[in-house]
């Protein structure tokens, strides 16, 4: 006999559920962390058998060929040669274990960033990975378009001899170029703003990722009106770590000084009638193609600490590409502080 489940009794049993999904959440996070710490302690432990061992160059190969083939035998898979080179590797690159991200982190999130060279980018992507819950598709997608890098070029507060930003602040929340590949529209959209705009609402939560860390969505096309006229814009957020709206303009184009005019006039209205007491000023992107270093030198962007331009790729750039837009970028900053 079936004995029918009582919808009176649905919310104790989704108690119980959720009791059950939490502590399999937590089963799996504290096994991971230990295995996670292991990799690092058999790396160190390979590192120092190789430095007190034999000190010619084959030495270590043969080490890490033996030990594959006892741990094989001993543990079945998981301890390839690779896998134990990648464990050596994640001792060697962070040499003081850092209980507070790196546990945090999936196996495959920590090669992923082993295999950056540069330091700053890797503590970056250690640390945001592990704050934000990155998995192994997203924090890949971020290095491949070169997230830190992008976010880097539009500091306009920077400490030269390491590329670093010196303080947190409004431009640590804006990218230069915004990478857009997951739209999988074409690259010349001159004239279709709207097809931008409604693929953007329909590829939303990719495009929440891309924006970055504490933005939730508000409107689209939102209406702000004065006594005499309506204006639209086109996408609202509300950033929750700045405490700021952040209205979002698309063009098709490259940047025009209407376009500036017109963003200035949408924050300082924001400002002025949707702003609450608590919040800090609005904050306005102009999203387009492309834009001249004369018109972000001679304009309001130059000084601005709540109008920014950056541009957006819908396709996923060449590291050779990526690296150009970048370079350019940072020689425009650095001219606007010489």
């Amino acid at each position: 006999m079936t004995t029918e489940i009582s919808t009176q009794n649905m919310p104790f049993f989704a108690d119980i559920a959720e009791l059950l999904t939490q502590a399999r959440s937590n089963a799996y996070r504290t096994v991971n962390s230990i295995m996670v710490e292991t990799y690092w302690k058999i790396g160190r432990r390979i590192v120092e058998e190789e430095q007190n061992g034999k000190t010619r160059a084959e030495y270590g190969d043969k080490l890490i060929e033996s030990l594959s083939r006892y741990l094989t035998d001993s543990f079945g898979k998981g301890f390839s040669e690779a896998n134990l080179r990648n464990m050596r590797t994640f001792y060697q690159t962070f040499p003081e274990f850092d209980t507070h991200c790196v546990t945090n982190l999936s196996w495959t999130n920590i090669r992923l960033i082993m295999r950056l060279d540069n330091t700053q980018e890797r503590d970056y992507y250690l640390k945001e990975a592990s704050a934000e819950n990155w998995s192994s598709r997203v924090l890949e997608r971020n290095i491949k378009s070169g997230y830190y890098h992008r976010l880097l070029s539009t500091q306009k507060t920077v400490d030269v001899s390491n590329n670093l930003p010196v303080c947190q602040s409004t431009e640590n929340f804006i990218k230069d170029p915004y990478v857009l590949e997951f739209l999988n529209i074409p690259e010349n959209l001159e004239g279709k703003e709207s097809l931008l705009e409604k693929e953007l609402i329909t590829h939303l939560q990719k495009f929440l990722l891309e924006l970055g860390k504490g933005f939730s969505f508000v409107a689209r096309q939102q209406r702000i009106s004065t006594e005499t006229d309506h204006f639209y814009a086109d996408l609202v957020f509300y950033n929750y770590i700045l405490k700021c709206f952040v209205v979002v303009d698309l063009k098709t184009t490259k940047l025009t000084h209407a376009d500036i005019g017109q963003m200035d006039m949408y924050v300082r209205m924001f400002d002025s009638l949707k702003r609450g007491v608590d919040d800090n000023p609005t904050i306005g992107i102009i999203l387009c193609t492309d834009k001249s270093e004369t018109m972000v030198k001679y304009s309001v962007l130059n000084e601005s600490k709540q109008i920014f331009a950056s541009k957006y790729k819908t396709v996923l750039p060449t590291e050779e590409e990526l690296a150009e837009m970048i370079a350019k970028e940072n020689s425009l900053l650095l001219e606007e502080h010489s």
